[in-house]
């Protein structure tokens, strides 16, 4: 048995804030207690609560069922296989937040899976059935009888040949269920400063909705690369008339550890060399990071008026970041945000600059 802790301490501000419109805060992101453990060889099983916010939710409760690692079953809460930055552990987020393209990919699900990895990890897969969430969203029951039957599956061609190539891999994830009523339809906020810039009005989901999203990842020495496309199509419907509706969004992110570490996906992240021991003259390890990424809302939101009244039609950001790794277990993160909205169109949403920093702590 394993217990350990996740503690994300934030800080949030918006430096375009001239009319005081958005609260700059000092908050808790993350308060995550768990337990992991393996019992007669063949079961594991996994728990984390998160009290962020005063709020007691359950993020992870599930046990697995080991037949060989190219096969084991998973029953319980977790996240749904699907996204790329998603599935990355929130202990190793490379950014403060993850993408806009990642709001649109369902998060943590009920149901049940079977995930493996063959042939030492040249592919890799996962699929499940769930209960269904909305985009960007998690659940802990469900709404309605259908369900999503989801999958993502994962090649790293060179992963067994000593060539630079050797940390570079492809994806592919999809899913696809019948999803009915309010519930099934999302709201999109900036990831910074987590503010609404698009929601729908007096509509239900209604029908067959489905996602995919191909995907790429390299890494190699202290650098990191990784890329996401993700596509969401639900049909609508307002006042008797049902219209399929499509959201798009993509992102490419990059890295480098300038202390020259490996820079990794791995829930432990990075690992300095040397820990933080000011009087000896040791700082840890500090990794760099940018990326760009965009979502764009359906033209047919607007035409069929499915959108809330002052709702932006594209969201589009680039992130430059820097995180100090001082120990295996404790890093401090730093991201300048800016967003732009309808590419700043007259009557466009303001553009959103934020300065966002976290101290986590990890083990």
């Amino acid at each position: 048995m394993q217990i350990g802790l996740l503690l994300q301490a934030d800080g949030q501000f918006d430096l375009s804030d001239s009319k005081q419109q958005v609260v700059n805060t000092f908050s808790i992101g993350r308060l995550r207690p768990y337990v992991r453990g393996r019992f007669s060889r063949r079961f594991e099983f996994y728990f984390a609560p998160d009290f962020a916010g005063g709020n007691l939710s359950v993020l992870d409760a599930y046990i697995d069922t080991i037949f060989a690692p190219a096969f084991r079953l998973r029953a319980g809460k977790t996240k749904t296989p699907f996204g790329l930055e998603l599935l990355h552990s929130d202990s190793n987020l490379l950014f403060f937040n993850r993408a806009l393209s990642t709001t649109l990919v369902p998060n943590r699900d009920v149901g049940i899976q079977a995930l493996g990895d063959i042939d030492g990890g040249v592919v890799s897969y996962m699929v499940g059935i769930m209960n269904g969430v909305a985009d960007g969203a998690r659940g802990d029951v469900d709404t309605n009888d259908g369900k999503d039957v989801s999958g993502r599956f994962v090649v790293r061609p060179f992963t067994k040949i000593a060539t630079p190539l050797k940390g570079f891999g492809l994806a592919m994830s999809g899913s696809r269920g019948r999803q009915s009523g309010a519930a099934a339809l999302p709201s999109f906020r900036t990831v910074a400063l987590q503010q609404l810039y698009f929601s729908y009005n007096g509509v239900t989901a209604e029908g067959l909705r489905t996602r995919y999203s191909p995907q790429f990842f390299y890494y190699y020495k202290a650098f990191g690369a990784f890329g996401e496309y993700v596509r969401t199509q639900t049909p609508i419907r307002k006042a008797g008339v049902t219209t399929d509706v499509a959201h798009e969004g993509w992102q490419v992110a990059a890295s480098y550890v300038l202390t020259g570490e490996p820079a990794t996906d791995a829930a432990a992240g990075v690992r300095p060399r040397s820990s933080f021991d000011f009087d000896n003259h040791h700082l840890g390890a500090f990794q760099l990071a940018a990326r760009y990424h965009t979502l764009k809302i359906n033209d047919r939101a607007f035409e069929f008026n499915l959108a809330t009244a002052g709702s932006s039609r594209k969201a589009q950001a680039w992130t430059a970041g820097l995180n100090w790794i001082l120990t295996g277990n404790l890093k401090y993160t730093f991201n300048f945000e800016r967003t732009v909205f309808d590419g700043n169109a007259t009557g466009a949403r303001k553009t959103e600059n934020a300065f966002v920093f976290r101290t986590q702590l990890y083990f």
